[in-house]
């Protein structure tokens, strides 16, 4: 082989190919988020995975005991029905009241109002308080002895009302505060009434339709997509119930508002019971995609699809 022909097949570098680098350049700026989704999401899950079948407190080796934390949790922990009852309790009364109280106050949002804007800033202004500061707010609003609420009541010659140290009423006081911060869903569900077409509504008139049969029969399947959306995400948020009960009542009076979220946060942070914390966690996982399952499994008898 002559030297000129050895020079022509020897190797001139290393060369990609465009697409190749399009994908080099891609994975590059996808990187930064890439390895905060392994280090801080990926890893946490599967630890927490791995945590929850061992007994580990921190400070000690976490050891295995391979399903004890979760026989223990439905067999051995009174308090686990106790958390679990007040849970299913706030998403059941709480998840259904607050969408029922938006939707009406969307469409009533929805007509032409006088300063229709200014009263869709206050409806929404609730939604952007931070939860320390609103909870500081309704401890005073709820106070037994110097509170707005029942100072008002007293000055009409009416009981004082203990809000949150009843037992019977601490839940459905927290409820009245989330159903009270609703100005997210209500922008939703405001968005959605928009959508609706008017000639539907003038044909109904037509017809003789009145204001609730409309309401019922024109803007309610009209908006079952969003209604769907806010239910899956209003589970999820439900379910996880915990900043109001952590700084309000601390799960009192006589548990009554002990959630889950909040009991699984003593168990982590208070008692250091980072395995059984943890099996808690994916039970609170599994029950949320049970019921996130169903409602979408529901969803086809319900929902209804414009131009589907």
């Amino acid at each position: 082989m002559s030297v000129g022909t050895a020079r022509e097949v020897a190797p001139r570098g290393f060369h990609l190919s465009i697409s190749a680098r399009n994908q080099v350049l891609g994975l590059a700026f996808v990187a930064p988020w890439l390895i905060g989704f392994l280090a801080f999401t990926a890893y946490p899950i599967l630890a927490s995975l791995y945590y929850s079948f061992t007994v580990y407190n921190v400070i000690q080796p976490a050891r295995f005991v391979g399903l004890q934390n979760y026989v223990n949790m439905f067999s051995q922990d009174a308090t686990f029905p106790i958390i679990t009852y007040n849970t299913i309790y706030m998403v059941v009364i709480g998840l259904p009241l607050a969408m029922v109280v938006a939707f009406l106050l969307a469409a009533l949002l929805n007509n032409q109002l006088v300063a229709r804007p200014v009263f869709r800033t206050i409806f929404f202004l609730p939604a952007i308080v931070p939860a320390v500061p609103l909870a500081m707010v309704w401890l005073w609003l709820y106070n037994p002895n110097y509170g707005l609420i029942n100072a008002t009541l007293a000055a009409w010659g009416l009981h004082v009302i203990p809000w949150l140290s009843s037992p019977a009423l601490a839940k459905l006081s927290l409820i009245a505060i989330n159903v009270w911060g609703q100005g997210t869903t209500i922008v939703i569900f405001l968005a959605a009434l928009q959508d609706v077409p008017r000639e539907l509504y003038d044909a109904a008139k037509v017809d003789g339709a009145n204001g609730f049969h409309r309401l019922l029969s024109i803007t309610v399947p009209m908006c079952t997509p969003s209604v769907l959306f806010v239910l899956i995400t209003g589970l999820i948020g439900w379910f996880q119930y915990f900043t109001l009960p952590y700084i309000m009542t601390q799960g009192g009076p006589m548990q009554s508002t002990n959630v889950y979220s909040y009991y699984l946060f003593q168990n982590a942070f208070t008692f250091f019971k980072m395995g059984y914390a943890s099996a808690l966690s994916w039970v609170l996982f599994l029950i949320i995609v049970i019921f996130t399952f169903i409602a979408f499994r529901s969803s086809a008898r319900w929902v209804y699809y414009a131009g589907g």
